[in-house]
């Protein structure tokens, strides 16, 4: 039986237009579908500038968090709001034939002040107010937030001279004034006027449907003018401007690119064509022409650190140099293992006739067994873990998981109600939870526990000026209790984690997805609204 696709989309005018533009042309190629709408955290938070929010995905993260719990199959974006880096497990699974994908002004009055020394301009987009400011650098530029339907309203309710727009999102739900003036000597946001449609990288049903919207020029326009935002390492927090077209004459890429300062002082312009299918270098050719002429300094330079108002944290799992950087401008963070781990010694007699129902519970399970053991060696009936992301490497590594869990409660009432067969072996820590093993047994399911790693404590004492803390695991929570206090805030990384550290902390946070990047946007928006 074909299933339904379940269409995943915000619930703005625009963001319901899409996702029926979509449902549309997988109706007409014979799928069955429904739309979800979900709210984004864009547009719950309207009091700031989104480049004021410290996060990325502010408005497709709700929709990763949807598609990654299997309440929707597809998310539909703007593909213009959507980071450069994915979430670990979604894809890009088609992108729309692009729209106009210029940007306009929709005028309050006329357009005479264009030539006055004064005048009024409404945009929350950081690259809208660099360019209008460094094309009329005595103009005042106001933030304006929210859909389309709201920023017009406020367009109407204010004293502005105009209000800069998106001409596709105007255009596709018929609301372009008649006065509305193209603004071609801007250069629009990577990917403005694409639809992307996203999903699970693991669903080829659904990525068989997608793969027939895509459109094949629009795709290579939009990755170049994606990687060139990435190569500058902008994301809504620099003024960067990127546009690719193809031209069907000549079957070259053009492409344009901008880097400004926030006032709209400095500008670093970047222009290249390159013949179709020979584009491969094109986005990095341009990004190294920006860099070379000081586009990372100025980036730098534009950085506005308040030291008396910055939060400060500190991960208890070392971050990479990418981690880093996904906090807000107003953070300080500082990083350490609290926990180690030690494979242990495992007898071979533990595998020597296959096991028929094992859970693993931490990719250091899976390490640990793989140090002890061939993918061959570990002929496991059925397997059962935690976390997506065991999931992954266990499939990768070991062979099928029959089923997995957010959390090892979960994971153990399944197991009461669903395992066949009355015993389970547990590749497990020496410091664990005994959560699991405690449901498991009341059930009357005899848990073996084999002890297949070492955790171990390595505490570091905390200055006390840091404000918040970083949790991956409750081994993590009492390791730097055994040093600190707990006067400060716990971001956690899932409902176990954040369990263990109610035991001890006033306030407590805990993440939606079970990953280090969901646990930094958590801190984000703890410390910006």
């Amino acid at each position: 039986m074909r299933k339904i696709i379940r269409i995943g989309t915000r619930d703005s005018e625009l963001a319901l237009w899409q996702a029926n533009k979509v449902q549309r042309m997988l109706n007409e190629l014979g799928y069955e579908t429904e739309i979800v709408s979900i709210k984004s955290t864009g547009d719950i938070i309207l009091n700031k500038p989104i480049y004021e929010l410290g996060i990325t995905g502010v408005f497709t993260k709700n929709l990763d968090i949807a598609l990654l719990n299997n309440t929707i199959d597809i998310a539909v974006h703007s593909m213009k709001d959507v980071p450069t880096v994915l979430p670990e497990g979604i894809i890009q699974a088609a992108v729309l034939k692009r729209a106009n994908y210029s940007d306009i002004i929709v005028l309050k009055d006329t357009e005479e002040f264009f030539a006055r020394k004064e005048a009024t301009i409404a945009t929350g987009s950081l690259r809208r107010k660099a360019m209008w400011l460094n094309r009329f650098p005595t103009h005042t530029v106001v933030d304006l937030r929210g859909n389309v339907n709201t920023r017009l309203k406020k367009l109407e309710d204010n004293n502005w001279d105009g209000a800069i727009f998106a001409a596709a999102g105007l255009e596709r739900i018929g609301k372009r004034p008649g006065g509305a003036v193209n603004l071609s000597w801007m250069i629009s946001a990577p990917a403005q006027g694409a639809i992307m449609v996203a999903s699970l990288a693991e669903d080829d049903y659904i990525k068989d449907a997608c793969e027939q919207l895509n459109h094949y020029e629009t795709e290579v326009c939009v990755t170049i003018e994606r990687e060139f935002l990435h190569r500058l390492e902008g994301g809504c927090t620099a003024p960067i401007g990127a546009i690719a077209y193809v031209d069907e004459k000549t079957q070259e890429v053009n492409f344009k690119g901008v880097l400004l300062s926030k006032d709209g002082k400095k500008k670093i312009e970047v222009a290249k064509t390159a013949p179709l299918n020979k584009h491969r270098y094109l986005a990095q050719d341009c990004a190294d022409y920006v860099i070379n002429r000081g586009g990372k300094q100025l980036i730098l330079d534009d950085i506005d650190v308040q030291e008396e108002s910055a939060a400060r944290v500190f991960s208890t799992k070392s971050l990479s140099e990418s981690q880093t950087k996904l906090f807000h401008n107003n953070i300080a963070s500082e990083s350490s293992d609290f926990i180690k781990v030690r494979s242990n010694r495992i007898a071979p007699k533990v595998v020597k006739d296959g096991i028929e129902n094992v859970i693993i519970t931490s990719k250091n399970g899976v390490e640990a067994l793989l140090d002890n053991f061939t993918k061959e060696e570990l002929n496991f009936k059925n397997i059962f873990c935690v976390g997506r992301r065991t999931k992954k490497m266990i499939q990768q590594k070991i062979g099928p998981v029959n089923h997995t869990e957010k959390n090892a409660e979960r994971l153990a009432e399944y197991l009461s109600k669903e395992m066949k067969g009355n015993s389970v072996t547990y590749f497990c820590s020496d410091l664990r939870l005994d959560t699991l093993s405690k449901i498991l047994t009341e059930n009357k399911i005899e848990v073996n526990e084999v002890e297949a790693y070492k955790t171990m404590y390595s505490p570091e004492l905390v200055s006390e000026s840091i404000d918040g803390m970083l949790f991956y695991s409750p081994s993590a929570v009492n390791s730097y209790l055994q040093k600190n206090t707990t006067d400060k805030v716990a971001f956690c990384i899932g409902a176990s984690t954040a369990k263990e550290a109610q035991k001890y902390f006033e306030k407590v946070e805990v993440a939606q997805i079970p990953t280090v990047e969901s646990v930094i946007e958590l801190v984000n928006l703890h410390y910006v609204q």
